[in-house]
């Protein structure tokens, strides 16, 4: 509000908005009585418009995935439905601008650089530690909320600490590494009989590689396991690791997840069936696509905190404010109606710790 004297008139200024009025009158009870109604009126009008433009607004998500259409819409989804019970609709006030990489790293880059392109709002960057990087090279003023993978994103150069990220990355790491000894004792406690696991993995993704080459093989020989990685670099290179596996003949498959792996969860799991291997993977998609067993972090429950960054960034608050989250809800799922197929019965006291059976 700006008020200042012209001759013989005051005025008052709100924004666009003037009011001028003679100062012979200014002594009186009724100018000035009359002259904050009106003062008030232009404020109210004046605050009102502002509000209405920022309800008018329409925020534009970027949602940058490493996986395919298929492997992404439930965990879109979910952010969509959280997103909405926080008032943010699809089509009214916020956009969705979806891009998938299918697992090509290159290919994430080039997207991440077309989203910064469009100016939008924010960006969901939902793929590894190398995809997460690959979107923060592409701006450091667009927030991105990163999720869906098991990562140190400290480690990773990503944020400064988990506490105070310090830049324009936040959001939630689900540290799946951590968790694959525990799923090694599940799949033993499932499955006593089996004793040599070949492991599945994309070797360009850098804490699942320290999964297998490091952790597994510790867990492993105190449980009396045999492990042996398979480097699957892209989907087309997975035909030649079943041919190896099927003159080899593990006990069991195990998939980490992540790059060309999760993006061939599917042909994963046909082949586990058909050629009737127990298969264990770190979320449940796979198992409902025919997958024996999963455990890891709950990815809806996530990708439902995404939308809690998302709210708050748009409402104002700054990446580098916003601690990134470890999860805490975790879930093992198993497919009965796999198990039955191929020939494997799961122990009453592993149903019973089942978060979920396919049946």
């Amino acid at each position: 509000m700006k008020i200042w004297c012209d001759g013989g008139v005051k005025s008052w200024s709100v924004g666009s908005l003037r009011i001028r009025a003679s100062l012979q009158y200014s002594s009186t009870p009724i100018f000035w009585f009359t002259s904050c109604l009106i003062l008030c009126a232009m404020l109210f009008a004046f605050c009102s418009s502002a509000e209405a433009q920022k309800a008018n607004k329409v925020y534009r998500i970027g949602y940058l995935s490493s996986l395919d259409l298929a492997g992404e819409s439930a965990r879109s989804a979910a952010l969509q439905l959280a997103l909405r019970e926080r008032g943010f609709i699809e089509g009214q006030n916020i956009a969705f601008e979806y891009r998938y990489a299918e697992g090509k790293l290159d290919r994430f880059s080039q997207l991440s650089v077309e989203l910064v392109r469009l100016k939008v709002d924010i960006i969901v960057a939902a793929g590894g530690t190398l995809y997460v990087m690959a979107t923060k090279n592409a701006t450091k003023t667009i927030p991105i909320v990163m999720v869906g993978a098991g990562f140190d994103p400290v480690e990773a150069g990503l944020v400064e600490s988990l506490a105070r990220p310090g830049g324009n990355v936040t959001g939630l790491t689900l540290l799946s590494r951590e968790l694959g000894g525990k799923r090694l004792e599940l799949l033993k406690e499932a499955v006593p009989k089996v004793t040599h696991i070949a492991v599945l993995y994309d070797p360009t993704i850098r804490g699942t590689t320290r999964e297998v080459k490091k952790d597994l093989p510790r867990v492993a020989r105190v449980l009396g396991l045999t492990i042996q990685p398979w480097e699957v670099r892209s989907a087309d290179g997975l035909e030649r690791v079943f041919s190896a596996l099927n003159e080899q003949r593990p006990s069991a498959l195990y998939m980490p997840g992540g790059g060309a792996v999760r993006i061939a969860n599917n042909r994963i799991a046909d082949f586990a069936l058909n050629t009737r291997l127990p298969s264990l993977y770190s979320g449940r998609v796979s198992v409902a696509a025919g997958g024996l067993m999963s455990y890891g972090a709950d990815e809806a429950d996530s990708f439902r905190r995404v939308a809690v960054y998302v709210d708050r960034i748009l409402k104002g608050a700054k990446p580098a404010d916003l601690p990134v989250e470890q999860p805490t809800k975790f879930e093992l799922v198993i497919n009965l109606k796999t198990a039955k197929q191929i020939g494997v019965t799961i122990p009453q006291k592993v149903l019973a710790r089942a978060d979920k059976v396919i049946r």
